[in-house]
């Protein structure tokens, strides 16, 4: 089975940092595309910030220039730094990975973490 742990999260005043790390484990896997998305209660979960395998990057509009997405392929390991917080990115953020199963049938799989809370005050 492959599994996915967030840390990192905290609180953090208005205009600090935060660093998250996402560290898959298990084993026969291959993982594809990595994303962070976060989720205020009563809201749908937003995409954050992806990776791709090759180190391709994306962002949503509210993080860019604040927020890095990177990833460490020989860890199984991606993570979110934030900087320049601000109380709107207050939520539980998530992490995500695609990939296959190493196996002979190269079986698709999402994966997501159980979240970790980050919340900046005003």
């Amino acid at each position: 089975q492959v599994t996915l742990e967030e840390s990192g999260g905290g609180l953090v005043q208005f205009g600090g940092s935060l660093r998250l790390s996402c560290v898959v484990s298990g084993s026969l896997f291959i993982i594809d595309d990595m994303d962070w998305y976060r989720q205020t209660l009563g809201d749908q979960r937003e995409l954050v910030a992806s990776i791709s395998s090759g180190g391709s990057t994306s962002y949503a509009d509210s993080v860019k220039g604040r927020f890095t997405i990177s990833r460490d392929n020989a860890k199984n390991t991606a993570y979110l730094q934030m900087d320049s917080l601000k109380p709107e990115d207050t939520a539980v953020y998530y992490c995500h990975a695609a990939g296959r199963r190493e196996t002979f049938i190269r079986t698709p799989f999402n994966a997501w973490g159980q979240g970790t809370q980050v919340t900046v005050s005003s």
